[in-house]
């Protein structure tokens, strides 16, 4: 048998062994021993001294150096410690409420949760089960279709491993030697958009066939409103923030309202409310005033110092002219968008205070108590990831101790689920690094034996253009998926296709945020569908695992959709990193 064909049988089997359960971690270092022991005998030294058990030792010793892995169990800690906290019941109740109003309400709640939740923990076993335990039930009490249930809680639960931050996206950059920064950067917009279709398709279905999403009884969409609250606001016509400005101004006319209710409120208690009332204005003003400061001031003042070091280098001639506006501040178009952007949030703003209830506070209060720590903390662990703050590494431990933090100060962490949360993470932080171990020396056995030349060569002889390889290159991975789980498809099939990027002229960037969102199917695709037998392991014993299969499906024709778009529409992927770190 020729070295070649020897490879190709070592691929082959490492399918065969996975598939039959083993181990893949140890299959692939078994398997890399196996054959480079075959592949480097010579008959004339001891079996000891065969130059595979080198190699073992290099790739090992390669695995365990490399910088990239340093964030995995940072990451997971943060994950499983919002786990173990039980922090996302209260988010899910607060979401429902927010959403009432809407078509499939507590399906677009579940999605949203979960879509927040993978971003916190990036788990997607934990979100399923959680979410599961939590939305499952009280969507089919509240009459949902089965399909409608299962589905958008196995689909929302997998966006975890797709938007940063992502240890899926850790592995990939170490395997393909890319940038963590810039892969964040790349599948922000993708996995926000993949779950904007979840959302457009429920919605969409809910209207369509109402009977699959019958609206909730009105006992369930009812806020409870603290009783002054309620009283201050029938007090000033029903509205509450002005109510509440007026009690400011005025307290003792305000304190003459709420004596009668029985329980001593005072001024602070007012002012607590107040504070709450502004929560939506001082988010859209945040977030226009980062907009503003990132696009023109932050510009800007790069190329002002681009300028000044040009001219310290004694060529000013080369540096842009800080009086023209198309070097150095955005084009004029920028102006008029974003006048115009925020015109209308100050107009919605102003109709959504106007008609502001007591109730509608009390839903703010909830959503800022239950939602607000988190957001902030997966916010600005991407931040300083995407700004350069820090490196990956950093934001990890910052994401980890901002967890921990959450969890202490909603009292739901004690010494029992911190022990868990740490052992979970050690046992997964091994599975990735064995893998990475294993991987190595199968890899690099398999070039050794001539089987990736062999495959470059036939691909090549094809005369593909990059459309078809590059539809080819998804499809093997999206079929893989059926029987395999991402990590395996990541550190033994992806690197074949990776030296033959360059030939097809195909960024490395594109092409791995395109996998991510393919491999989204992995999870939804059966008979290995994860999140189906993850949802199952909680749901009643009347809920078919061919339900949940049947819900799952749909979701996986958007993927591919979404993965089209994403072809059609290179931005859409590459826009955020071109323009946060350049081509």
């Amino acid at each position: 048998m020729s070295d070649p064909a020897l490879g190709l049988s070592m691929l082959g089997l490492i399918v065969v062994v996975i598939l039959l359960g083993f181990p893949t971690a140890f299959t692939l270092m078994g398997l890399g021993m196996l054959f480079g022991y075959a592949a480097f005998y010579d008959p004339t030294q001891a079996w000891y001294a065969n130059r595979v058990f080198d190699l073992m030792v290099q790739r090992a010793y390669g695995a365990m150096t490399n910088d990239v892995l340093i964030s995995i169990p940072l990451f997971v800690l943060m994950g499983y410690v919002m786990e173990r906290g039980a922090l996302v019941d209260k988010m899910f109740y607060s979401v429902q409420l927010a959403f009432r109003n809407l078509p499939a309400a507590l399906a677009v709640a579940t999605l949203l949760v979960c879509t927040f939740w993978g971003i916190a923990s990036g788990l997607v076993g934990a979100v399923v089960v959680l979410m599961g335990v939590i939305a499952f039930n009280p969507m089919l009490k509240a009459g949902y279709d089965v399909r409608l249930a299962a589905g958008v809680i196995t689909a929302g639960g997998t966006l975890g491993i797709l938007i940063p931050p992502s240890v899926m996206i850790i592995v990939y950059a170490a395997v393909a030697g890319q940038s963590v920064v810039k892969l964040y950067a790349a599948a922000m917009f993708p996995g926000f958009f993949l779950a904007f279709l979840y959302l457009v398709y429920i919605i969409g279905w809910a209207l369509l066939n109402p009977r699959v999403a019958p609206k909730l009884p009105p006992e369930q969409t009812r806020v409870a409103v603290p009783p002054w609250t309620q009283a201050l606001s029938e007090a000033y016509g029903g509205r509450m923030f002005p109510a509440l400005g007026k009690a400011l101004l005025a307290p003792a006319k305000a304190r003459l309202i709420l004596r009668e209710e029985g329980r001593p409120v005072g001024y602070g208690d007012v002012l607590r409310a107040f504070a709450y009332a502004l929560v939506p204005l001082t988010i859209v003003a945040g977030t226009l005033a980062l907009v503003w400061w990132y696009v023109v001031v932050h510009q800007q003042a790069g190329a002002a110092e681009v300028v000044t070091a040009v001219e310290q280098l004694g060529t000013p001639d080369l540096a842009p002219d800080p009086a023209g506006e198309a070097e150095t501040g955005p084009p004029r178009a920028f102006y008029w968008w974003f006048g115009g952007i925020a015109l209308g949030f100050a107009g919605l703003m102003a109709r959504y205070y106007r008609r502001m209830s007591a109730e509608r506070l009390e839903i703010i209060r909830l959503l800022t108590d239950s939602v607000a720590p988190l957001a902030l903390l997966s916010v600005l662990v991407l931040a300083v990831i995407l700004f350069g703050i820090t490196t990956a590494t950093e934001s990890a431990a910052v994401g980890a101790a901002g967890a921990f933090l959450l969890a202490f100060h909603a009292r739901t962490l004690n010494w029992k689920r911190t022990k868990e949360a740490v052992f979970l993470t050690a046992k997964t932080t091994s599975m990735v690094c064995w893998l990475f171990v294993g991987s190595a020396i199968f890899s690099a056995v398999f070039a050794l034996l001539g089987g990736q030349a062999l495959l470059e060569s036939w691909v090549l002889s094809l005369n593909l253009s990059s459309l078809q390889f590059m539809i080819l290159s998804q499809l093997i991975i999206f079929v893989l998926g059926w029987p395999l789980e991402w990590t395996e498809i990541l550190v033994i099939f992806v690197p074949i296709f990776l030296p033959m990027l360059k030939h097809f002229g195909i960024d490395p960037i594109l092409w791995g945020v395109l996998v991510f969102v393919n491999l989204q199917a992995a999870f939804l695709s059966p008979p290995v569908a994860m999140s189906a037998f993850y949802l199952k392991g909680v749901a009643p014993a009347h809920v078919t695992i061919n339900q949940i299969f049947a819900g799952m499906m749909p979701y996986m024709l958007i993927v591919i959709l979404c993965m089209v778009l994403m072809y059609l529409w290179p931005g859409l992927t590459l826009w955020l990193p071109n323009y946060l770190y350049g081509n």
